[in-house]
């Protein structure tokens, strides 16, 4: 009875030699059923089958894997040619490792798919041995940068590090990637290891492929199990061709970006039902709630087929921190008939410590099964929901309703309203529909979310409210939530709604604005759904789905386009995080989301969400929804209230015109807000409701309501305006009455005072009657009208404004004018002046208009705004002042005598104008006659009051972002805000263009400190307008605040706003001080007096405080206005606060314009007084030229004060003046010498300028222009003297000096400038000795140099060796730079030779004075070196000789004999050699290089003598060096060094044992030796006589015997190396040594490939000493050397004690004694042992001198003891410089400390610090013509611990080398520490061996240092000086 089935077999045939088989192949398969017969698969004899798939063809998920790995073949394996097979449905169970050597098996289960197409789609896994372990998945995004080409083909790996660098991740392929330019590819990466925090990462690629350059610009990962997410930032090429060449780099982490994500993995299991058609193919969802919250919702998926029947489907998700879970939601999305789903548990584990939660359920999730629900809660109760639709027309729906229920315990997640209780069609006009939801009980309800997915023809809904109580409980319990209009063309456009229950009353949700940003890339665009989830501290919303849009833009999520949502939700705090994604529906579902924007007004916060990335199927990762954390945040502030507007019920009293709303409050007003809805507004007879979020005004005490009058019947019948918001007030508890007691107790007192409540948010309303009309033909005309609270009590007041125009041509204005007064109780709002006392209003001459304003009262006036609108044909107008008297007769004087027009002035249609007194209106002065008379004042700081801004706004450089709309700004300040319109840039007629920088000028008064901006166009002719930034320079508040944007002001552009609000940036906020100065300059009465040029001035007040230079005009056309002759010009000016005294000016100009020159007579400065009314005028006299052709042809001027005037107002209300002449101030004539260089091109020709500062002040910039020396000025060598007169400046501690880089030879090398104070003498040197030019150095023309301070100056003795060569020699002045540790380094020391030369060969001695830099590292001593040649035959040589010494500190470097003439037979030759500083000498190592007519040599012997200390080593050897005489043969020998008949080092037999690996190791290529120790090195050893015949074989070990070998002593490493011939490969394991005469084994380990095609391709390796690597941590023997100074006084008798203070311990008190025997402490050195533990590096000592006896000692005694010294011998010597009295003290409290002053590290620990460091070397061929070589190229890297051995650099299939290439290698050395010199070398080879190096890089990989070698030199036989080898030092 059972139907046939198809199966698939696929077999896998291995890959192996002679795999595949033509034999017949049958299979068998074996089921629960039985057996099928043999069948034939194939008829093709020995086949190698790997694995076979089974498949079925009616269930094809199902697929069996039947692993092989087996011959099938009578001749191979086993013989077998069938075999049965056991079968898995995972292609992989266990991997099983059997470890031979230790008989170990170790189990590795796997259970998991290696397939990109199956679950996870990993191809690579970590396991661990038995899985006990949790796997940790790393979340890493790299983002690939935005520039052309910076996409790659590809394959990427990636390394993590973990802290420290110690753990690894090991390389990770990062497979599925695209790497696309501007693309961020993210991967889930598996690893049994937790190395996070990551110290590192490494990231590279294969450089395969067509486009393998790859642009990195970051990478991101993040740990779950810490929460950490780092950020690596790369920016940089990973290609040959770009950049350095590298295409793997180290990345490390931007601290500042870290952020830690609570979040910790869990293990969910789900157990689907063993029951027939249980299982689904729809997608499920869960969410967990815990204590403290509840998990986002997650989608369970994966690549394999979930949820079959009686499958136990296994996922790992992330938690945050919900405490102890109490539910979880489970459901499934699908509705159709075949995706039901038994469910039968679900099991959860949190991974970190295996709490475990079970939850059963046991239940259908299906729409025809159990109770027809897809959601299930675990556990589980019921609640009944009834939803009543209202009874308005159109009121039903269609659309399909989702409801969420909220209580203290949790929420119902959303559930679809699906399945009614009561009726068939649900929710129609005037309905209650019932509901059933099932949930784990949730406590009391707080609120509901109700919506509908707007879908459907009538999808709108009027949802009059709901009802909810729990299954079981009366009606009479139901929670009741009213509710509105659910319509997209409704009310606010809201379709889901928040609902709270009708018991709280009116409460106000927080309106969260969501701006989203769709990318700009290719595709960028969705059509799918879009939602939202927002996560705060008091906790989170639902997915919440945007489907309406405030700016409306039609097309949701369109490439480029910012769409703004508002969602209103409960207050869920600060925002922590956002979840955003779609719905993955749609033709184009895919979408590239830029960024996030949320602000959040009541809370006054700003918050940036950067994405940046692709939220697709299809691209990236992946995923289709993302977590996003804030990037920045912006502090705003607003608060919510509620307006309710009725409109009254007569006829026409609806308006279509756009009604405006503006709230005052005691603490301030709002600003203008427009009153709109997606309703029909305003019509008669209704009540309409607006949410509006507006600044905390406090108690509302009055509004200003009107509208704009457009439309077609914009008349409006307002009956009244209610508004409401939050207030906190203390609530008292409802009284419940008590029964009546007895009399008695009703007579008591109480005792407490009633509780004054708990304190609570209420709804405070405020209502504002008004019935009137607001209309043109109605009642007064009025459109705007103030209303006040009901409950305010406050007077009206009518104010008379008196305007009067100015008298000067064309004063008169025929514009509207506008005028909003402003007062210590709010303001009138913007009155239009209509009916004045003329029919002409605003006419010229004085023409006084008077109009009245009824308002609120304001109290005392503060100021007022005027201004025009600029229409009609005449609109300029000249406003001489404002006069306002109240209804209390108080009169107001506002002057103003300055132009409101777009072509006068500064351009501005608006002043601000503050009262002034009335003394200062009409001041009395006298006449030619004597006589006293009252004229108009000019009130410049009086009605200036700190009132100007300087805004400066930068248009974007995108095309097309420029505007010829009209710009409007709006000021908004903590006391007011001040509209803007934006007309007249001072500095472009044609304004803001593409790229351009506008600057404008603006007044206003008293804001209080800048706290946003509005800025925005009226969207006119070429709207759109791309705002880069604005700068606003607020002097009042002494701050230039930067408030950037970066976007478009477009309806057709991001979010189609065509007005921004902007907040500064603090980071970019400068602060100063301001004082306003009124600055009159008087231009005198001569011919030719005036000028066109730009007026600058810089006042200077006591010790030398200043101003910022300012231009006293701001545009071409007030240049031309101003400066005229015998003109009086007044400039008001914001500068810094210089303090209370002017104790100069210094006045200038440019000389530019057609009339440079300019004759100043006088200037007067004016400023308030700081206490009191009144101010303070300066007067500086100057009566003299600035011009260039007059005079002394200066045009800046520095003037002093004569007069002081004080205009003080007294207390009968007149004025007081009081006259002071000023004392001469002190002039100082400074005579300034300029020294040139004497180098050639070091004199100019340009323009020198120089600015000298000073401790009272500067002289501002001065030219140099008339030397009083010389005629040519700045020349090669010269001298140059100016004078410079400036007022006292005190002492000079800077200059600044440059030149205009004019003419045709600028450059110019100045060597020093000298300034004399020629009234005092005092002389200023500054040492300069650098270029000012643009062709060198760094290339600047300007330079500030510091006056030469005198510090600790000491002697230097110097000796110079010059070389032997020919032109070694030099006639020039030579100097010397000496160099300290910390950088620190003397000045040029010039050495005066006296006339005489340095000669070649010669010896020259110096002493010079210079700065004390401390330790000099690198010192070098002057040995004579006695060479002495055998007196055998032939013994003489003319071969070059080489001398190597190696002494205790160190090894020399190969220093070559100078030869003036031939060492001959029996001759002595004497040498003057510079040595490094290395004694006491070891050995000497001799070579010969065997060139010359003589190359054999005959050496007696070597003498060394140090002529510093006098030391005499010598070096016997009384054999030959030749390759035809003597025993040995040899080029080389070494001697040891001789000293005082002592032999340094012995003899010794090295004998070396070579282990060769246990693999394919073996070689047959020729291998040489050097071994590294104490005592150097021992040369090159060649590995040729072995114990066996046949070197170098696997798993061998051959012994080698070097006899009569100097002992290194101690051993450190060994270089070992082959010849790379064929076979060449070689694996060695390692290498001992054995020391006859130490009689001890020395391991060195290597176990690395010495082969050019293994490993890292070298063939030389440098391998540790193995036996340093083990640190004895045991007691210690501390050997301590004192040193008694040589003085009468020094000595003592008496005992000394020290401690030893160490990094890791301190050790106990050490006597040392001194006794009768061995006296102790005489001028000698002594010493002492003393064995302590460990106590690590030696900071300082202790030391004491304390009585023999123990007892107070009766007379004075001390001991001087200059220097201590500590030896270790495993650290190395610690040298202390004490030079003390130390005195005799019984007490042991009493000593001295010192700290170490020197340290010389032992050779032990130098060998425990060698490590294997990778060295990059980064060659640069020239780009000249022929610079390349095809030479092969070798270097040597020498460093302070030895150097690289001769390495050659080569790299495969590469031309190397070529002209302008620059070429990279790296080579495995063992650290050879500070980088000395480098030697680089070629074989002459190759058709052109010639090669220009440019320089060369090296860099340790360890520590990133990187050290140039710069060469640009030939290494070609045939230029230059023919050399191929160079040594390069370090540019330093």
């Amino acid at each position: 009875f059972f139907s046939l089935l198809v199966y698939e077999v696929v077999t896998v045939t291995g890959d192996v030699k002679g795999a595949g088989t033509d034999a017949n192949v049958f299979v068998s398969l074996y089921g629960e059923f039985g057996v099928t017969p043999k069948v034939l698969l194939a008829s093709n004899a020995a086949w190698f089958l790997d694995r076979a798939v089974l498949m079925d063809m009616n269930r094809p998920h199902l697929r069996f894997f039947f692993a092989c790995n087996s011959w099938l073949s009578r001749e191979e394996g086993d013989g077998l040619t069938y075999r049965y097979l056991l079968g898995s449905l995972n292609p992989l169970d266990i991997v099983v490792i059997d470890d031979m050597g230790n008989k170990e098996l170790y189990e590795f289960p796997v259970d998991a798919w290696f397939d990109i197409s199956e679950g996870d789609g990993k191809i690579q896994r970590d396991v661990v041995v038995g899985a006990t372990q949790p796997m940790i998945v790393y979340n890493v995004q790299v983002m690939t940068g935005d520039i052309r080409g910076a996409g790659t083909n590809s394959k990427i790996h990636l390394v993590m590090h973990g802290r420290k660098g110690i753990k690894n991740s090991g390389k990770m392929f990062l497979e599925g990637g695209t790497f696309e330019r501007a693309q961020i590819d993210i991967f889930n990466v598996e690893i049994v290891t937790l190395l996070s925090p990551l110290s590192r990462v490494t990231i590279g690629h294969d450089n395969a492929g067509i486009s393998c350059g790859w642009y990195c610009e970051k990478v991101t990962v993040y740990c779950p199990f810490t929460g950490i997410e780092q950020v690596f930032p790369c920016g940089r090429w990973l290609d040959e061709d770009e950049g350095d060449g590298m295409v793997e780099r180290e990345l490390y982490e931007m601290v500042s970006l870290r952020q830690r994500k609570q979040k910790l993995p869990w293990s969910l299991w789900i157990f689907t039902s063993d029951m027939k058609g249980a299982g689904t193919d729809a997608q499920v969802f869960i969410q967990v709630y815990g204590e403290k919250g509840k998990s986002d919702i997650m989608k369970l998926e994966s690549k394999s087929d979930s949820f079959e029947q009686g499958q136990c489907d296994k996922f790992l998700i992330e938690l945050c921190d919900i405490g102890k879970i109490r539910k979880l939601r489970i459901w499934h999305e699908k509705r159709n008939p075949f995706s039901g789903w038994h469910l039968g548990r679900v099991t959860l584990m949190k991974l970190i410590n295996r709490e475990k939660y079970n939850f059963t359920c046991n239940r259908w999730l299906d729409i025809n099964e159990d109770d027809q629900e897809i959601i299930r809660e675990l556990p589980a109760t019921g609640y009944r929901i009834t939803i009543c639709t209202g009874t308005v027309n159109g009121s039903g729906t269609d659309a399909s309703v989702y409801l969420t229920i909220i209580g203290d315990l949790g929420d119902t997640g959303e559930r679809l309203m699906f399945l009614c209780k009561n009726t068939v069609n649900k929710f129609e006009k005037g309905n209650a529909d019932e509901f059933m939801v099932e949930a784990v009980s949730l406590g009391t309800i707080r609120r509901i979310r109700i919506g509908h997915d707007g879908r459907g023809g009538g999808c709108g809904w009027f949802l009059d409210k709901v009802l909810i109580r729990e299954e079981g409980q009366p009606e009479a319990s139901s929670v009741e939530f009213p509710c509105l209009w659910l319509d997209r063309n409704e009310d606010d456009g809201q379709i889901v709604r928040e609902l709270v229950p009708s018991a709280d009353g009116q409460r106000l949700f927080v309106s969260y604005h969501i701006a989203i940003k769709t990318g700009s890339i290719n595709g960028a665009s969705s059509d799918s759904k879009v939602f939202v989830k927002l996560y705060g501290e008091k906790g989170d919303t639902e997915k919440i789905l945007v489907v309406v849009s405030d700016n409306d833009l039609g097309n949701y999520f369109e490439t480029g386009q910012t769409d703004i949502f508002t969602v209103e939700t409960y207050d869920i705090g600060k925002i922590n995080r956002l979840l955003i994604g779609h719905t993955n529906e749609g033709l184009r579902a895919g979408w590239f989301l830029d960024s996030v924007l949320i602000w959040v007004p009541v809370h006054g916060v700003q918050y940036m969400f950067p994405s940046h990335r692709w939220l697709c199927k299809d691209e990236a990762d992946g995923k289709v929804e993302v977590e996003i954390y804030p990037s920045e945040t912006l502090n705003i502030e607003k608060i919510n209230y509620e307006v309710t507007v009725v409109t009254g019920d007569v006829f026409a009293a609806g308006t279509n015109a756009n009604v405006f709303l503006q709230v005052y409050g005691e603490e301030g007003k709002t600003e203008v807000i427009q009153l709109k809805s997606r309703s029909n507004n305003f019509e008669r007879g209704t009540t309409e409701i607006f949410k509006i979020e507006a600044l905390d005004v406090g108690l509302v005490y009055k509004i200003r309501i009107g509208h704009d009058g457009s439309g077609v019947c914009p008349g409006w019948f307002l009956e009244s305006v209610e508004v409401k918001r939050l207030v906190w007030a203390w609530v008292k508890p409802e009284k419940k009455e008590e029964e009546k007691k007895d009399k008695k107790k009703k007579k008591k007192k109480k005792e407490e005072e009633d509780d004054p409540g708990e304190l609570k948010e209420v709804v405070k309303t405020y209502n504002f009657p008004c019935s009137r009309w607001l209309a043109r033909d109605e009642e007064d005309g009025e459109i705007l009208v103030e209303l006040k609270a009901e409950d305010y009590e406050d007077l009206e007041n009518t104010y008379e404004v008196h305007v009067f125009t100015g008298t000067m041509w064309g004063a008169g204005t025929d514009a509207s004018v506008y005028i909003n007064v402003y007062g210590e109780i709010g303001d009138t709002g913007e009155r239009k002046l209509r009916k004045s006392n003329h029919l002409n209003k605003f006419e010229r001459g004085q023409q006084e208009d008077v109009f009245s304003i009824t308002a609120m009262d304001l109290g005392l006036l503060k100021k007022l705004r005027i201004r025009h609108d600029n229409k009609q044909a005449n609109a300029a107008w000249y406003l001489d002042r404002v006069e306002i008297v109240d209804s209390k007769d108080e009169t107001y004087f506002f002057p103003c005598q300055r132009w409101l027009a777009v072509d006068e002035d500064d351009g501005q249609l608006a002043r601000e104008l503050v009262p002034v007194d009335e003394a200062f209106m009409n001041k009395e002065v006298e006449n030619e006659d004597g006589v006293s008379i009252s004229t108009s004042a000019q009130l410049g700081l009086e009605q200036k009051m700190s009132t100007t801004y300087t805004m400066t706004i930068k248009t974007g450089e995108k095309k097309y972002g420029g505007t010829d709309a009209n710009i409007f700004a709006i000021l908004y300040g903590t006391n007011d805000d001040t509209v803007i319109n934006l007309k007249a840039s001072k500095n472009h007629k044609n304004k803001f263009e593409v790229g351009m920088i506008d600057e404008f000028t603006i007044e206003a008064v008293d804001i209080g400190k800048l706290k946003r901006i509005r800025i925005g166009h009226d969207n006119a002719t070429s709207p759109g307008w791309f705002l880069d930034w604005v700068e606003i320079n607020a002097p009042s508040l002494g701050q230039l605040l930067r408030f950037p944007c970066g976007r478009w002001l477009d309806r057709a552009e991001d979010d189609g706003a065509t007005f921004r609000d902007l907040y500064p940036n603090e980071l970019q906020t400068e602060l100063y001080t301001p004082v306003p100065y009124e600055i009159k300059v008087f231009t005198s009465d001569i011919f030719a007096a005036g000028t066109d040029a730009d007026v600058f001035i810089v006042l200077y007040g006591q010790n030398g405080v200043c101003t910022s230079q300012k231009s006293l005009c701001v545009n071409k056309r007030e240049r031309r206005m101003y400066f005229e002759r015998a003109a009086e010009n007044m400039f008001i000016l914001q500068l810094e606060d210089i303090g209370d005294i002017i104790e100069k000016i210094r006045i200038g100009h440019d000389n530019r314009g057609v009339n440079g020159g300019w004759h100043l007579d006088r200037v007067e400065i004016r400023r308030l007084l700081r206490k009191g009314k009144g101010s303070e005028t300066c007067i500086f006299p100057c009566d003299r030229w600035l011009a260039t052709s007059e005079d002394d042809g200066e045009t800046i001027r520095e003037l002093v004060p004569s007069d002081i005037i004080i205009e003080k107002l007294s207390r009968d209300g007149t004025l007081k003046v009081i006259e002071t002449e000023v004392d001469d101030a002190l002039e100082h004539t400074y005579s300034v010498t300029v020294s040139t260089g004497d180098m050639y091109g070091a004199g100019t020709d340009a323009n020198v300028f120089i600015t000298m500062y000073g401790d009272m002040g500067d002289t501002g910039e001065r030219k140099l222009s008339k030397s009083e020396n010389n005629r040519n000025k700045f020349e090669r060598g010269s001298v140059d003297t100016f004078s410079i007169e400036a007022v006292d400046l005190g002492h000079v501690f800077k200059i600044h000096i440059r030149h205009d880089n004019s003419m045709l030879s600028p450059d110019w090398y100045l060597d020093q400038v000298e300034i004399i104070d020629t009234d005092t003498d005092e002389v200023f040197l500054f040492q300069c000795e650098r270029w000012l030019s643009r062709n060198k150095e760094d290339k600047r023309i300007d330079r500030f140099f510091y006056v030469k301070v005198n510090v600790c100056v000491i002697p230097y003795h110097l000796t110079l060796a010059t070389g032997l060569d020919q032109d070694a020699g030099t006639t020039s002045r030579a100097y010397v730079i000496i160099k300290g540790p910390k950088q620190k380094h003397t000045e040029r020391l010039w050495l005066d030779t006296k006339g005489k030369n340095f000669s070649p060969g010669g010896l020259d001695y110096f002493t010079c004075y210079g700065t004390d830099v401390g330790e000099i590292k690198k010192v070098e001593v002057i040995y004579e070196v006695t060479v002495v040649t055998g007196d055998v035959q032939h013994a003489g040589t003319d071969t070059q000789i080489y001398i190597t010494v190696y002494g205790k500190y160190g090894t020399s470097e190969e220093i070559p004999l100078p030869k003036l003439e031939d060492f001959e037979r029996g001759q002595t030759d004497i040498f003057n050699l510079e040595i490094e500083d290395i004694a006491p000498l070891r050995k000497m190592r001799v070579r010969i290089d065997g060139t010359g007519s003589r190359p054999d040599w005959y050496l007696d012997k070597i003498i060394l003598h140090n002529l510093e200390s006098e030391e005499v080593a010598m070096f016997t050897y009384d054999d030959w060096l030749s390759r035809a005489f003597g025993p040995k043969h040899s080029l080389v020998c070494e001697m040891p060094a001789v000293i005082d008949d002592e032999e340094m080092v012995e003899l010794t037999i090295y004998t070396v044992s070579v282990k060769t690996s246990d693999t394919s190791a073996g070689t047959d290529a020729r291998v040489w030796m050097i071994i590294f120790g104490e005592n150097g090195d021992t040369g090159t050893f060649a590995l040729k006589e072995s114990n066996n015949t046949n070197k170098f074989e696997r798993k061998q070990t051959d012994t080698f015997r070097f006899e009569d070998i100097l002992s290194l002593g101690e051993l450190s490493k060994i270089r070992v190396w082959h010849d790379n011939t064929p076979a060449a490969g070689w694996h060695l394991e390692y290498v001992d040594v054995h020391d006859d005469i130490m009689g001890k084994k020395f391991r060195f380990q290597c176990d690395r490939w010495l082969a050019k095609n293994e490993d890292d391709g070298q063939i030389m390796r440098e391998v540790a000493c193995a036996n340093n690597e083990v640190l004895d941590f045991d007691e210690k023997t501390y050997e301590v050397i004192t040193t008694t100074a040589d003085t009468d006084d020094a000595e003592t008798k008496e005992n000394a004690w020290i401690i030893l203070e160490g990094k890791k311990a301190r050790s106990k008190e050490f006597v040392m004694e001194n006794s009768t025997k061995k006296k102790r402490f005489l001028g000698a050195s002594d010493r002492f042992e003393f064995s302590s533990k460990e106590l690590g590096d030696i900071a300082s000592i202790c030391l004491g001198h304390s009585p023999k006896d123990g007892k107070k000692s009766k007379v004075e005694a001390y001991w001087r003891v200059e220097e201590v010294v500590i030896t270790e011998k495993e650290l190395g010597n610690y040298i202390f410089m004490c030079d003390s009295l130390i005195p005799v003290s019984s007490k042991r409290e009493e000593f001295q400390t010192f700290e170490c002053t020197k340290f010389i590290e032992s050779f032990a620990s130098k060998a425990r610090s060698l490590v294997p460091v990778r060295y990059e070397i980064v060659v640069i061929t020239g780009d000249v013509k022929g610079a390349g070589t095809d030479a092969n190229v070798f270097v040597t890297i020498f460093g302070s611990n030895g150097d690289s051995g001769r390495r050659q650099l080569r790299q495969k299939f590469r031309n190397l080398f070529e002209r302008g290439r620059t070429d990279r290698f790296t080579i495995e050395v063992l650290d050879v520490g500070d980088l000395l010199r480098i030697w680089v070398e070629h074989d002459n080879s190759g058709i052109s061996p010639g090669w220009l190096l440019s320089r060369i890089e090296v860099t340790n990989t360890a520590n990133g240092v990187t050290t140039i070698f710069l060469c640009g030199k030939w290494l070609d036989k045939n230029k230059a000086d023919g050399r191929i080898k160079r040594v390069l030092y370090p540019k330093y």
